[in-house]
């Protein structure tokens, strides 16, 4: 079942002079659908509400609305956080919807599977991706992803202060680990260094919020996973216990 925001989303996207086919890859919404709904054939919303009883069109409501945070899959959530944090962002759009876009490298298909399950699960609904130059963009339109990511803001994270509320904080704290595996496979790497000859493997965080660095270093300590801060806006992983411990969980960034 389609939702008001999405009638109104191609509604938008017409008005902005998108023709169907366009309108249909940023949306994931069939051609036909789209073709219908600008026709003037909407779906009768007040029936569908009243035959029934849903919130919204997946039928799971807000958690956030719903005073209901511990709800929140696991580790869904934590890990679409880290995504967020690192290569993510809110647009606004109208009717108070917001799309949530993470951009993934090319290179990396795999990522950009486990950041649509991620979404998907997090907050049910379509998941779309669109191709931009290098990257691909894996997005999902709703009016309460700003419930669940209170990080979003006016100006870019660096230049502004970006802290975990206390719900956000206690689903860390209960496993830091889907956050780390979200932060480096948006902002890290796992590398080799070579010593002589001999293969050293360590891995790498950079970001240019000094606060979401602490948020990797933070998590990082609540795991015993040794750190240092290599350079102005990195942090690198490179003692053999702590590279096998986020050897365990973080996996192949590709």
């Amino acid at each position: 079942m389609r939702s008001r925001e999405e009638v109104a989303l191609v509604q938008t996207l017409a008005n902005e002079g998108l023709n169907h086919c366009e309108i249909t890859r940023q949306t994931g919404i069939p051609r036909s659908t789209v073709r219908q709904w600008l026709m003037g054939r909407t779906p009768d919303f007040d029936r569908t509400r009243r035959r029934s009883g849903r919130r919204n069109a997946s039928g799971v409501p807000c958690p956030i609305c719903a005073d209901h945070p511990a709800s929140l899959p696991r580790p869904a959530y934590p890990y679409l956080l880290g995504l967020y944090l690192g290569d993510g962002c809110l647009s606004a759009h109208p009717r108070g919807v917001y799309r949530l876009r993470v951009f993934c490298a090319d290179r990396y298909p795999y990522l950009m599977d486990q950041c649509e399950l991620a979404m998907a699960e997090v907050l049910p609904g379509r998941v779309g991706r669109v191709q931009q130059e290098g990257c691909t963009e894996v997005g999902s339109y709703s009016k309460h992803w700003p419930c669940l990511f209170p990080q979003h803001g006016p100006g870019r994270k660096h230049q502004r202060k970006i802290e975990l509320v206390p719900w956000q904080q206690e689903i860390v704290d209960a496993d830091p680990r889907p956050l780390l595996r979200g932060l480096i496979h948006s902002d890290g790497c796992r590398i080799l260094n070579w010593v002589k000859g001999t293969p050293y493997p360590r891995y790498q965080f950079t970001n240019r919020s000094r606060d979401i660095r602490e948020l990797f270093g933070r998590a990082c300590d609540a795991l015993g996973v040794e750190w240092r801060q290599s350079n102005r806006y990195s942090l690198s992983v490179a003692r053999r216990g702590s590279v096998a411990l986020l050897d365990e969980f973080v996996g192949p960034k590709r």
